[in-house]
């Protein structure tokens, strides 16, 4: 009886969506654009293998940290005043980030493009909620949105492929001037204003917390691999579970918490969210390096490079046309647990085929790894915001979107820094070479490729990155059998169902 009222989104929403998804889309594509550049960026400001990392990583790390808080702050103010504000503010860090002169510059506007994007992002989906309130035009609604997100990440290296065919490494980051541009003049005109619960205040120690929880924790394995162990390691991982406990126990206590750690007791929730997070933990990862394998190792160009990757775009764009019926057929928890497995396949293939001569082993892969976890994370993040009630879907969305940032910045961190470390396990550099020759091939290929003539050294660092890229593959792939394990045991299936329908009743 309550389906006749239900209002249909019509042409101003659905042209509101492409401006949100044409925002989340960028925001992914900057998670993965800097990865081509990686070679021109090494030889004009000479980054170490650390810095490397950190220029990698620090974008979606800070946008982790921040997205609960800044969700609260949307909340408050108003989702489309504060998608507008930062639409803005990342052009502006943008410009920043393309000039930089030096590897710690770099490194500071990549942070400020976090703390801009993490205005973006809570924004998008929980508008998306707000706009969309049939349940099945909500249900494809997100997994436009999704498809955006993950062919944005998939996409990245594409864009920087054909930039820095043409120019300079910087340019990856001049092409959100005109997208944010669109974004502020399309965005007054098509979206709607929406807001949360405006009542309460934000609590800043709980904001303090989450970011004291996140950073350090990822510091500390960034530090171990990157550097040894040291005390740095034991302070900062204690640091980041002990913030972590408090920051858990004082949202348990407040009455209006920065982030509903109740919703974590809902089984289809709590599976959703690590469905989502290890998904786009693997591809992230895995994005990381294997552009670099096909510049350093295969000697692709930037461009061909790109297109190499093009496989996993399309695939993950073409889940769209049948991610419904498969979810309707087998039962969201089925369809993802089917998703992930199918992306542990992709990435065991990948390491399968590291060492071959031809690309159709590889280019294939890329395909089943864009179609595994193109199925997962549409269908996790609809089931995530679908298994609560319609009143907690902020608090929902903004877990989402934190489990896909903190995701991407741990699958950089975590798999970059495994890859380093069996990247420098496995360079056995013949006996004789020069001290100035090692030094660089210990610290990473990138500045081996560029700094060395001896073409043995060259040779060897090469074979120890693909050994690295193919053992870390298959972890990647390990990680994802067991979260589809969880997901098939955890998140309910019910077949003949819509994935986003519980609150349309």
């Amino acid at each position: 009886m309550t389906l006749q009222p239900t209002p249909r989104a019509g042409r101003r929403e659905w042209s509101a969506l492409a401006v949100l998804v044409l925002v989340v889309t960028l925001l992914a594509v900057d998670g993965t654009v800097l990865y081509l550049a990686v070679p021109s960026l090494t030889a004009d400001i000479a980054p170490s293998a650390t810095q490397l990392l950190w220029i990698g990583d620090i974008y979606s790390f800070v946008l982790a940290g921040l997205l609960i808080t800044m969700g609260n702050v949307a909340d408050r103010i108003g989702r489309k005043r504060l998608l507008l504000a930062g639409a803005a503010a990342f052009g502006a860090a943008s410009a920043l980030a393309a000039f930089a002169p030096n590897a710690e510059t770099l490194i500071a506007a990549r942070a400020l493009l976090g703390i801009a994007g993490a205005t973006l992002m809570p924004s998008t989906l929980s508008i998306v909620r707000a706009m969309f309130a049939d349940a099945k035009q909500r249900t494809t609604a997100i997994a436009v949105w999704s498809t955006g997100a993950m062919a944005g990440a998939a996409v990245g290296p594409l864009v920087g492929g054909v930039l820095l065919e043409h120019f300079w490494w910087g340019s990856v980051f001049l092409i959100n001037l005109p997208i944010m541009a669109l974004v502020l003049i399309a965005g007054p005109v098509l979206i709607p204003e929406s807001r949360g619960d405006t009542a309460t205040s934000i609590d800043v120690l709980s904001s303090v917390l989450s970011i004291l929880a996140i950073v350090p924790l990822v510091y500390a394995v960034k530090h171990w691999v990157g550097s040894g162990w040291d005390l740095t390691v034991p302070l900062c991982a204690a640091t980041g579970v002990t913030a972590g406990l408090i920051f858990v126990r004082r949202q348990l206590r407040l009455a209006h918490p920065l982030l509903d750690i109740t919703l974590f007791r809902v089984p289809a929730f709590a599976g959703s969210v690590a469905a989502n997070g290890l998904a786009i933990f693997a591809f992230v990862g895995l994005l990381y390096f294997f552009s670099q394998y096909l510049q350093l190792v295969r000697g692709y160009g930037p461009l061909r490079a790109g297109l190499a990757e093009l496989p996993t775009t399309l695939a993950a764009m073409a889940v769209i046309a049948f991610v419904g019926v498969l979810a309707a057929r087998l039962g969201a928890g089925r369809a993802i647990a089917l998703g992930l497995g199918f992306g542990a396949l992709g990435l065991a293939g990948i390491g399968l085929t590291t060492f071959r001569s031809t690309y159709w082993g590889l280019g294939l892969a890329l395909v089943v790894v864009g179609l595994g976890i193109g199925v997962a994370m549409t269908l996790s993040t609809d089931a995530v915001v679908s298994a609560v009630p319609k009143e907690r879907a902020g608090a929902a969305s903004a877990i989402a979107e934190t489990a896909y940032e903190l995701g991407t910045a741990l699958g950089i961190a975590v798999l970059g820094s495994i890859h380093l470390a069996v990247y420098r396990a496995h360079l056995d550099l013949p006996a004789g070479t020069a001290p100035a020759d090692a030094a660089s091939a210990e610290a990473s290929l990138a500045g081996t490729v560029g700094s060395v003539a001896d073409p043995v050294v060259v040779e060897h660092a090469r074979t120890a990155f693909a050994t690295a890229v193919q053992t870390t593959s298959f972890i990647a792939a390990v990680l994802l059998v067991a979260s589809a394990v969880v997901a098939w045991r955890v998140i309910p299936s019910p077949r003949g169902a819509r994935v986003g329908t519980r609150d349309a009743h």
